[in-house]
């Protein structure tokens, strides 16, 4: 029976700027820079497009936690392909856990069969999200899927591990993260665009679901990374190891 896919999604700043740390150091400079959907959910989407292209799902709800203009992110799911989308609205950054909690109320509701997210995001790069999730909801997961396949009440996911790829099959209702690999996310056409605003997008807040946001962690400081040092060239190998024994450098 065709189903319905859940598919979180962060709007973070553009994977092609350059980030630039507030003078206070207190976090990163996010003022006219632009920002996009975090690549990880966009692979998401594209994957619950193809799921529902090859009549596995009928449904796809595409839901975002953050400001006002998380909309732009959430209208740009929509032109990919997604049916309908929920904005949670915040304006202060909420942690992997908040967040959960939050999805997890929103999947209580919306009973989908399969939760498609990105494995991380790339602003923060918790990669949490998506076990907190699993584990709240008490459902079984595959994370860093380079291949999703579902069959009747199951889905098997290969996923990328250190001695190379291992394959799990899930029962459904399940959870699903996304590596890189996974698929080429598709260009939304400007028909859909025009479409996209049209489709139905849903206001709410944390405090419709009865979730803390309170954060539990302090950034102390934020801090460029230090300045790659200039290499040099050696004429020989014995001239290499006296350079590495004179930094310390040993077998």
């Amino acid at each position: 029976m065709p189903m319905k896919i859940l598919v979180p999604v962060k709007r973070v700043l553009d994977y092609n700027v350059r980030p630039r740390v507030k003078p206070d150091g207190s976090g990163v400079d996010l003022a006219n820079v632009k920002m996009s959907m975090n690549p990880f959910d966009e692979i998401a989407v594209e994957e619950a497009i193809r799921l529902k292209e090859k009549g596995v799902a009928d449904e796809i709800v595409a839901v975002s936690i953050g400001p006002a203009k998380a909309q732009e992110t959430l209208r740009t799911a929509l032109a990919m392909g997604a049916d309908r989308a929920i904005l949670v609205e915040i304006d202060q950054d909420v942690e992997p856990l908040g967040v959960a909690k939050i999805l997890k109320a929103i999947a209580d509701e919306e009973q989908p069969a399969l939760i498609v997210m990105g494995k991380q995001a790339i602003d923060d790069d918790a990669n949490q999200t998506g076990q907190m999730l699993a584990a709240l909801l008490d459902r079984p997961q595959g994370t860093f899927a380079s291949a999703v396949t579902v069959e009747d009440d199951q889905v098997s996911v290969t996923r990328e591990v250190d001695g190379g790829l291992e394959t799990v099959r899930l029962s459904l209702p399940a959870i699903v993260t996304t590596d890189l690999r996974l698929n080429e996310p598709r260009y939304a056409s400007l028909p859909n665009i025009m479409k996209a605003k049209k489709k139905p997008l849903e206001t709410k807040s944390p405090a419709d679901y009865a979730v803390d946001v309170v954060p539990r962690l302090k950034t102390l400081s934020v801090t460029e990374p230090p300045v790659r040092q200039a290499g040099v060239k050696v004429g020989s190998v014995d001239e290499l190891v006296a350079k590495l024994k004179d930094l310390g450098v040993t077998a």
